[in-house]
């Protein structure tokens, strides 16, 4: 009786266990299990949390950047001048807020490859009107007769680069060929595929139709190798204008290089001790 009494005295009570909350509580009468936390919501325990740093998908081409750049290439294959509505309508921009089609046609004016023209017939100029065209590299060059004309105007002989041609006249390889084969132009083309790299301007009155019987004698002439041209001369009793630089090598003497004696440069100290070191024994 004593040992239960102390017992019952230093035994403590345990901690009482939470109450059930009320859904757990309805799902357990209803012989269902405890729901558990749903792991698959984004940033719960256990799944990939999300990187905010990371741009969600918008669409590729959608942005001011891409849209100018497809406004420049397409106004690049057109003649003729386009309105706004003709460049939005391109980019399927006629459906976007007023706002936004005033923004983008106000960037397109301020854009160096684009020209805008303003409308002659109104006093004061809106962002609807005008018209748009490219504005190339080498203005006012679409055809044979404006390169010749550009060709002549030139103040120096640096010739026009055939990729600058193109920007404002993209199909011009057909007609470069045309003006190349009436001597107009001097093309220079690469050796591996024979694309035109640069154009200088020619006179066709310059060109002289060389005799085919000339050509014909002229293949058939044995022409001796340039190295061989002064031993030739020289054995039909000739004297060349210019004597055999290998000749020259050859009977040059070969002179030998003396070498130098060098020369100990030291700094002399005590000089004015040098009577009492001085070797009087052979004296």
């Amino acid at each position: 009786m004593s040992t239960g009494a102390r017992l019952g005295t230093k035994r403590s009570l345990a901690p009482p266990s939470p109450s059930p909350s009320v859904g757990s509580t309805a799902s357990a009468a209803a012989g269902g299990t405890t729901p558990r936390k749903d792991r698959d919501t984004p940033g719960a325990s256990g799944s990939h949390p999300i990187v905010y740093s990371q741009p969600q998908l918008t669409g590729t081409g959608t942005n001011t950047v891409s849209q100018m750049s497809y406004a420049v290439t397409w106004l690049r294959t057109k003649e003729e001048p386009q309105t706004y509505m003709d460049v939005l309508g391109y980019l399927s921009g006629t459906n976007w807020p007023e706002s936004a089609q005033e923004n983008f046609v106000e960037l397109m004016r301020l854009n160096p490859r684009i020209q805008w023209t303003p409308d002659p017939t109104l006093s004061e100029q809106t962002w609807r009107t005008g018209t748009y065209m490219h504005r190339p590299t080498i203005p006012n060059v679409r055809n044979k007769t404006q390169l010749l004309a550009y060709l002549q105007k030139k103040t120096d002989a640096s010739g026009v680069d055939v990729k600058d041609l193109k920007d404002g006249w993209p199909n011009c390889d057909a007609a470069l060929s045309e003006l190349e084969a009436a001597h107009k132009i001097l093309v220079v083309r690469a050796k591996k595929d024979g694309v035109a790299k640069r154009v200088w301007p020619d006179d066709p009155s310059l060109f002289h139709e060389i005799d085919p019987e000339l050509k014909l004698m002229w293949a058939k002439t044995d022409v001796p190798a340039p190295d061989s041209i002064v031993q030739r001369l020289k054995a039909a009793g000739q004297k060349p204008m210019s004597e055999d630089p290998r000749d020259k090598v050859l009977a040059a003497p070969k002179v030998e290089k003396k070498k130098r004696a060098t020369r100990k440069t030291g700094k002399l100290t005590n000089t004015h001790m040098n009577k009492l070191f001085k070797d009087y024994s052979n004296q």
